[in-house]
């Protein structure tokens, strides 16, 4: 009878759960054992709170602290006292026994679920191997008797679709005419601005010549008298 398991090992970078340090890796009398017991207490009591793990924003830590905490409840119900789990112990183990689960159902996908011997495959086969459809489902289902169904069901929602710009609305309704008229304006502006331009230059041009022509006969004026100044 094969059984299949898997161990997964904390992220050296820091975003798996937190390990403990150097200092404290060395077995002592206080670490913590995963019984048959134990984690049958971490099994259901994960799958108890599984909705809140699924849900978008959630504080994983915070969470598995109230693991931890449930799961040390129930041992000490059970007798067990002297010793506790911790939230990071939880999370690893957790993580270990989601990647045996993966193992054992792409096993019974191939040869089937009796192939399967893992005590806990059915426990948690029977909430994480819902589809989200299911789900969704199921939950459907119960609302459908209550105050709460028969008030979403009678809704008759009207989508609100995003409202055109109005700029591609008016590019959009032009005809051809209408923009061919728009680019003989462009051009026209072009010519009208290139020919200001033009003209700008030509007066900047005559300007600097009579400036030149100013001083040439300036010059000449005076060369006469220096002329006589010199005799």
């Amino acid at each position: 009878m094969e059984v299949i398991e898997a161990i997964v090992l904390a992220d050296a970078d820091g975003k798996g759960p937190a390990a403990p340090s150097s200092l404290d890796s060395v077995k002592t009398k206080a670490e913590f054992i995963w019984t048959l017991q134990a984690t049958w207490h971490l099994v259901n009591t994960r799958l108890e709170m599984d909705q809140a793990f699924d849900q978008p924003v959630c504080r994983k830590k915070k969470l598995w602290e109230v693991v931890a905490e449930k799961v040390n409840a129930k041992l000490r119900e059970s007798g067990v006292t002297g010793i506790t789990v911790k939230a990071y112990e939880c999370d690893l183990k957790w993580r270990n026994m989601l990647a045996t689960y993966r193992k054992n159902t792409d096993r019974a996908r191939r040869l089937g679920v009796a192939s399967v011997h893992w005590e806990f495959f059915k426990a948690m086969h029977d909430v994480l191997g819902k589809s989200r459809e299911e789900i969704e489902a199921q939950r459907q289902a119960k609302l459908s008797g209550t105050r709460v169904g028969k008030a979403i069901a009678s809704k008759r929602f009207t989508p609100i679709l995003p409202t055109p710009p109005a700029t591609a609305a008016a590019c959009i309704s032009r005809p051809p005419q209408d923009i061919l008229q728009l680019y003989m304006e462009l051009q026209e502006r072009k010519l009208n601005m290139w020919a200001q331009q033009k003209a700008l230059e030509e007066r900047k041009i005559e300007a600097i010549n009579n400036l030149a022509q100013a001083i040439s006969s300036l010059a000449q004026a005076n060369s006469p008298q220096t002329s006589k100044d010199g005799h």
